[in-house]
């Protein structure tokens, strides 16, 4: 298989790669560049692991060809906080106890990001209808909705 030549700006930083054509995002991200917050889930873009920020917009990167990724401005869970300085949609997931196995958390907090980027007070029903491309097995969702709630009080 042809090898392509892209370059990809991921979390503000420049990442120039040689990756086969069909290659996936996700698997780009993982494999190439080494950011592993991003969960591989279904592979199918039915539960949001993989959801990544693309010019600000989520997306299940186990859809998007990498190729088409470039000149665009990729954000990861690994461009969010740091373990040090946590962001507040971090720290409100943390402190409300909606991240349980911790598997979904990365794509809920993309996912949220991109809600209170758009829109600084969001109610239940928003939130409810946001989240709902990204599935938790473990919180039945009630502590997340707070999470996203508190977040958006706090930034």
């Amino acid at each position: 298989m042809a090898k392509l030549a892209v370059t990809l700006k991921v979390n503000g930083e420049t990442k120039e790669l040689l990756i086969k054509e069909d290659a996936l995002l996700i698997d780009v991200l993982r494999d190439e560049v080494g950011l592993t917050g991003t969960k591989k889930g279904c592979g199918e873009g039915e539960c949001g692991t993989c959801t990544v920020l693309i010019d600000g917009r989520p997306v299940n990167s186990c859809l998007v060809l990498a190729a088409l990724a470039q000149g665009k401005e990729i954000l990861t869970i690994e461009g969010v906080g740091t373990p040090e300085k946590l962001h507040p949609i971090q720290q409100a997931f943390v402190e409300e106890g909606a991240i349980q196995c911790g598997f979904c958390t990365p794509g809920m907090v993309m996912t949220t990001k991109a809600l209170l980027d758009r829109e600084k007070n969001p109610d239940e029903q928003q939130i409810r209808k946001t989240i709902s491309g990204n599935l938790c097995r473990c919180t039945g969702y009630v502590k997340i909705v707070k999470a996203v709630k508190r977040a958006a009080g706090e930034l």
